[in-house]
């Protein structure tokens, strides 16, 4: 596992890592060092449902696969300070039929996790923006024709644009009026329906 991508994203390759990130606690965990930074075991108990023992357990096996560090901000050797290994992380559809499944495994964590993510922005942060953030925040549903190759060009191009954005440091001073924002994208390509077009 690498950090070869334009985000500087964790890139996720073995099935029983993927396998290991489909679990609600666990991803739950990561998004949140990943959104929030460094915690302890007992900081991320009310964020993820879980009790601290718990969520110790999960965090050493999320350690396991290089997803989660050790982290500084201990005040005595009983706490222990995790933080996520990247910003973000990727994955792809392995070719074996293990990686396959773990990979579809994840996805469906990921999809059933996210799916309330638009709905609680509207009612948590849209009401907070001024105005012109808000009318800077957008939803589209665009269906478009474009091979393989042309859908993997495209997701290069969007993340070479981006990348500048996701990577700049937490210790740099962002510029006047900046904020964070978050961008959900789906890539679901449709199967052609020959029935329709008969």
């Amino acid at each position: 596992m690498s950090l070869k991508n334009p985000y500087g994203d964790f890139e996720i390759t073995e099935p029983q890592a993927l396998r290991a990130l489909a679990h609600p606690v666990r991803l739950a965990i990561l998004d949140r060092l990943q959104r929030h930074g460094p915690s302890t075991a007992t900081g991320l108990s009310s964020h993820v449902g879980a009790t601290p023992s718990v969520v110790s357990w999960h965090l050493r096996h999320l350690a396991t696969f290089g997803l989660v560090t050790d982290a500084d901000g201990g005040t005595s050797k009983r706490e222990r300070w995790w933080q996520a290994a990247a910003r973000g992380f990727r994955f792809s559809l392995p070719d074996d039929a293990e990686g396959q499944a773990a990979a579809r495994q994840l996805r469906g964590e990921m999809f059933a996790r996210y799916a309330d993510a638009p709905q609680q922005w509207l009612l948590q942060e849209e009401p907070r923006l001024d105005d012109t953030w808000r009318g800077l925040a957008g939803v589209a549903d665009t269906s478009f024709v474009a091979t393989p190759d042309e859908l993997r060009q495209l997701e290069e191009t969007i993340e070479e644009l981006l990348a500048p954005y996701v990577r700049r440091k937490e210790d740099e001073t962002p510029p006047a009026g900046a904020q964070v924002v978050r961008m959900l994208r789906y890539l679901l390509p449709e199967v052609a329906d020959d029935a329709s077009a008969s």
